[in-house]
């Protein structure tokens, strides 16, 4: 398989790009993005056979089952650094190896419907904390050690939102490929 193939495989809505401009509009839409991707992953995978759960979404890539994990580790991980950028003074947030998680027992071997109802009550919280936020507090940074930059909550909310999408197309195209309903 060609690079520029395996690439659409990987990134098939493209690579985060954060807006130049955070509007109002713009933060209220990824919100309700965050906010309704339980129920749209739900909708997705909620009649896949284990088998087509055991299958990988591009070559050398995680199966859907450990895609559906990853996102509640991931989002988990999104809510801590929330709540530490709101407690703390640009906190220094806490690096997690995601492929090192990806290949946990229960990333590769437990049922997907605990972890869809864990992202149901998590990205609920998401949502209610995100609509909360006054511009001021959309101006709190955390710090990222594996990037070592700042990033600001508004910008969070947006990488989260593509991050929603980026892992749904994962799982969408894959069942487009295989033709599976």
């Amino acid at each position: 398989m060609e690079n520029i193939e395996l690439e659409k495989l990987r990134y098939p809505i493209g690579k985060f790009e954060a807006p130049q401009v955070y509007t109002s509009e713009i933060l209220s839409k990824a919100i309700q993005t965050i906010e309704s991707f339980p129920e749209r992953l739900k909708a997705e995978v909620q009649h896949l056979s284990n088998e087509q759960l055991e299958t990988p979404y591009r070559p050398e890539g995680w199966t859907i089952r450990q895609v559906v994990h990853h996102c509640a580790d991931s989002h988990m991980n999104c809510f801590i650094r929330l709540k530490w950028t709101m407690t703390e003074n640009n906190p220094t947030i806490k690096f997690y190896y995601e492929s090192l998680w990806a290949e946990g027992i229960d990333n590769k071997t437990m049922p997907i419907a605990p972890t869809i109802q864990f992202l149901e009550g998590l990205h609920y919280r998401l949502a209610f904390v995100m609509k909360s936020l006054s511009e001021s507090d959309l101006e709190m940074a955390y710090i990222h050690p594996e990037h070592n930059k700042e990033f600001q909550l508004r910008e969070m909310i947006c990488l989260y939102q593509w991050h929603c999408n980026h892992h749904l197309a994962h799982i969408t195209e894959l069942k487009k490929r295989e033709n599976w309903k």
